[in-house]
């Protein structure tokens, strides 16, 4: 069988080669994420997002005009690609329309990285 061609170590501003699957070196490997390996969280059903849930979300998409909610308080337009809980579930939130926002795809993935490093 014929060997894998190395790679550069896919770390900013490594130059190793690497031939192994990860695409990085020894010295750089990949971090564990803090939320667990996903296999292990279940179906979104079996977490609670299912019919129910695609309901209310379109319910809250439309009750705040598909706009994000984040930008909005920073005088920002942004299309609105998500609902989040405003307080996390994990910290005792509920799927209560008071509690969820239409939020735009950046200010997600802000909140989510502020919330992990809690």
């Amino acid at each position: 069988m014929p060997v894998r061609p190395a790679t550069i170590c896919s770390y900013v501003g490594c130059s190793a080669r690497v031939r192994e699957g990860s695409g990085r070196c020894r010295l750089h490997p990949r971090p564990k994420h803090a939320w667990g390996d996903d296999r292990k969280r279940g179906s979104r059903h079996q977490r609670g997002y299912g019919t129910v849930w695609d309901k209310l979300r379109k319910r809250i998409l439309l009750r705040d005009d598909y706009l994000c909610q984040v930008c909005q308080r920073a005088r920002r337009l942004s299309p609105a690609t998500a609902v989040d809980h405003i307080r996390a579930k994990a910290l005792g939130g509920s799927d209560d329309p008071l509690n969820l926002q239409s939020i735009c795809g950046l200010c997600h993935s802000a909140k989510t990285a502020r919330e992990r490093d809690k």
